[in-house]
């Protein structure tokens, strides 16, 4: 199961997204290394996608999405949680693919002590179920931010699916993006493995109230 060529993420992110399903991602640390199978994904286009961190262009932040893809992407999410993408498409275009589930294959107990340590784990399958479990039970933060993932002697290594054919998945709005880029007709691009129990429940975007009196449109708990 070799690590992807780099040409192989220079491709559409939708299109690499859907070959991410099944995917084992391995990382290594001087703890040991863990290998998650990647279960739920979600596209984003650049400055064509209005739910993309780099639609209005180049910060300090996405800065990563603008460069080669096969690099990784680490942002913190409202200053609390990592979350980690995969960089497609050419150099410049800035669209990547978000990592948001997966299931533990290897490193189990280290990545259930990480997630312990974190929070509440009250099974194996929500160990690295969501975008900030998955960091979490990895050790990614963003130091990582930058690595490529097509080195197979990295800390980050990428590797297909071992028959490289695609599961069968499903496909819907992404979490939690409000405005257009949440438009599940537009962009139905969040991806899962149909029936994994690793899957995040999908949760729409928080919706301030229009009245004092109404409650908010599609609020969820944390």
């Amino acid at each position: 199961m070799p690590a992807p060529a780099r040409s192989w993420y220079q491709r559409p992110a939708l299109d690499v997204a859907a070959d991410l399903l099944g995917a084992l991602l391995t990382v290594r640390s001087p703890d040991g290394d863990v290998t998650v199978r990647l279960t739920e994904v979600e596209a984003y286009d650049g400055d064509d996608d209005p739910g993309s961190h780099a639609f209005r262009g180049r910060t300090a932040r996405n800065a990563v999405m603008f460069g080669e893809p096969g690099r990784i992407y680490v942002y913190r999410h409202l200053g609390l949680h990592h979350c980690m993408n995969i960089v497609t498409g050419p150099a410049g275009h800035a669209s990547a693919v978000l990592l948001r589930a997966g299931e533990v294959v290897d490193g189990a107990g280290l990545a259930r002590s990480r997630r312990a340590a974190a929070g509440v784990v009250d099974s194996d399958r929500q160990i690295a179920r969501g975008p900030a479990r998955l960091t979490v039970a990895l050790g990614v933060d963003l130091t990582a931010n930058g690595a490529d993932v097509t080195e197979p002697e990295g800390d980050l290594v990428l590797r297909r699916r071992p028959d490289d054919s695609r599961p069968p998945h499903a496909t819907g709005p992404r979490v939690g993006v409000s405005g257009d880029g949440g438009d599940p007709r537009r962009f139905p691009w969040r991806l899962w493995i149909t029936g994994d129990p690793t899957v995040s429940a999908y949760r729409p975007a928080y919706r301030r109230p229009t009245s004092r009196n109404s409650p908010p449109d599609g609020a969820t708990s944390a």
